[in-house]
């Protein structure tokens, strides 16, 4: 979420490129997948997940 919250302050979207990589603390990353990824099993995630992705403007 970390990452997630670092883009959306910089770019002020959550549309993530897929091979993205965001580096948090001097480590990058996979912050586009991690965005695929959560699209895809949004059900599964859990309320709270979904609720911070929501803040930041995700779209399902």
């Amino acid at each position: 979420m970390a990452a997630a919250r670092q883009f959306h302050a910089r770019e002020g979207h959550l549309r993530v490129p897929r091979q993205h990589r965001e580096d948090v603390e001097g480590e990058p990353l996979g912050l586009g997948s991690f965005v695929a990824s959560a699209c895809r099993r949004a059900t599964k995630l859990s309320p709270e997940c979904r609720e911070a992705l929501n803040t930041l403007g995700m779209r399902w």
